[in-house]
């Protein structure tokens, strides 16, 4: 198993731990949803973006240019003369612009012109994903990572 993937792996896997405190909060029901929302998903997101950067890395045979990995296909390296791109980099180019992937690589800022909620100085966020929308994530990208892997070993 290359770096790249070892750190797909890892970022999936730190997101799961993420998400897995965010249920156990929403379940203690100690704190708002909306504010364990607030909490919990730029940090399963940014796991995510990891691991779909590393992923897409490996994919691409590419080295990252500041030892952090791109969060989408226009961030990985040129292509050296005589490549060209390849079947899954195209594939990922189509799904960052609609669905899922688009919505996770989609950032949205927490509104700051929203009025707090009551006896909370916190703000609501209504249009943030939700706990379940992350798992749906996770998924597709566990998904996705085994059949493009599945793929680049028949090469």
């Amino acid at each position: 198993m290359s770096l790249s993937r070892a750190q797909a792996n890892h970022g999936l896997y730190l997101a799961k731990i993420q998400l897995s405190g965010w249920r156990r909060a929403l379940a203690a029901q100690d704190v708002p949803a909306v504010i364990l929302t607030q909490a919990y998903l730029p940090a399963v997101r940014e796991h995510l973006l990891g691991a779909y950067g590393w992923f897409l890395l490996e994919v691409s045979g590419s080295e990252p240019l500041s030892g952090k990995p791109p969060h989408d296909c226009a961030g990985l390296p040129d292509l050296t003369a005589g490549r060209v791109v390849s079947g899954e980099i195209r594939e990922f180019q189509q799904l960052e612009t609609g669905g899922w992937l688009a919505e996770l690589l989609c950032e949205r800022d927490v509104p700051v012109h929203t009025a707090p909620m009551q006896g909370n100085l916190a703000v609501a966020a209504p249009e943030l994903a939700s706990c379940e929308q992350a798992q749906q994530w996770i998924n597709n990208l566990e998904a996705l990572f085994e059949r493009m892997s599945d793929s680049l070993d028949e090469y």
